[in-house]
């Protein structure tokens, strides 16, 4: 439970670059998500390290990812029922880890509606046709080390 609870959006990074073991363990846990009626078709991940790709990112969608040196671009089907949801329990899982593994996350959706009006950059990143950017998780070590704010009452809850 500490990762939930310590977890913290974070919008500024150091130049570290994150290392291929880290990355093969965030990619497990988005390969560990759950998905509606099992159909693992729908969503697809894109890792983002290549500066160049980064940077054309960063310049199409108001600087979303925060110069991050890793993205996680989670893309779903365009016809798929349940794909956004999909693509959000993953991106939960992948930030969950990321807080364990000593790294930092934001979840990001105002940059995945300016990415989605991009299909020729998005093809670039690895996005299959007939899929859209469901989620955009730039992930990295945190520049700051603030404090996580309290989650614990935050919204309604009702008990019967």
């Amino acid at each position: 439970m500490n990762a939930i609870f310590e977890r913290r959006a974070v919008r500024e990074y150091t130049n570290e670059k994150v290392d291929e073991e880290k990355i093969q363990k965030l990619i497990d846990a988005f390969q560990a998500a759950p998905c509606a009626l099992h159909q693992t078709d729908v969503m697809e991940l894109s890792v983002i390290t290549d500066p160049e790709l980064l940077k054309k990112i960063e310049d199409n969608t108001n600087n979303s990812c925060y110069n991050a040196p890793l993205v996680f671009m989670i893309n779903t089907k365009k016809d798929s029922q349940f794909g956004e949801r999909d693509a959000s329990v993953a991106a939960e899982n992948v930030m969950v880890e990321a807080f364990e593994l000593g790294l930092a996350s934001v979840y990001v959706m105002g940059g995945v509606i300016a990415l989605n009006k991009f299909p020729e950059i998005q093809k670039e990143l690895g996005m299959d046709d007939g899929y859209e950017t469901s989620v955009l998780l730039p992930i990295g070590y945190p520049a700051d080390d603030g404090k996580p704010e309290d989650r614990s009452n935050r919204y309604k809850v009702v008990r019967k």
